[in-house]
């Protein structure tokens, strides 16, 4: 099916209400989950939900083709949790607001999902948060080539989920990919909104 077409197909819609439901509980938005156990560098990523009367969906970037890590890549606003963030949950907004304007008392954080882990050597906490629009991003050139939406209908059908795989430093990797608009999202950011759309599933 042509991705425009899959994005307009009808799906289970979320509001707010249903949404702080579901999610409530799972990470206390004040405090900071457990260190990891793990060797991965503590980061934090928001997958960040604007109201539309037509529906939530989800802020991604488009990552500049100049940086070191992860080059024209799609991703969550994030980053590491540095000395002074409260938590990963101070580290997605604070990330949030740095890359792509984003004032950090607009948002709501509803609840977090369980961390994971990346190739690339970082345990990511994603931090879901609610924000009511109209917004004005202003994206930091620098790292954010471009701003957008992807609607919450489309990420949570697990029609829109395929599996790829890639080699990288000698060992093979599967991993998710959403397709949408013509962009490829794939990767960690993929793999956080897969599990996003199966927690809210379940």
């Amino acid at each position: 099916m042509p991705e425009e077409s899959a994005a307009q197909r009808p799906g289970r819609s979320f509001d707010r209400v249903e949404l702080l439901r579901l999610l409530d509980g799972t990470c206390p938005p004040t405090e900071p989950p457990a260190p990891p156990s793990g060797p991965g560098v503590p980061a934090a990523a928001l997958i960040g939900l604007v109201g539309h009367p037509e529906g939530p969906s989800i802020i991604l970037t488009q990552r500049t083709a100049d940086l070191k890590n992860h080059p024209a890549e799609i991703s969550l606003p994030g980053g590491r949790v540095e000395v002074g963030d409260d938590g990963p949950g101070g580290a997605a907004l604070r990330e949030a607001f740095e890359e792509i304007g984003l004032p950090p008392e607009r948002v709501e954080i509803l609840g977090c999902l369980p961390p994971s882990e990346t190739v690339s050597g970082f345990r990511v906490y994603p931090i879901v948060g609610w924000i009511e629009p109209p917004i004005a991003l202003v994206p930091d050139r620098r790292e954010v080539a471009e701003v957008f939406e992807v609607p919450l209908r489309f990420v949570v059908d697990p029609l829109n989920h395929h599996r790829d795989s890639i080699v990288f430093r000698d060992e093979g990797h599967h991993f998710h990919v959403i397709p949408y608009a013509g962009r490829r999202i794939w990767g960690a950011t993929a793999g956080i909104l897969v599990d996003f759309a199966q927690t809210l599933a379940s």
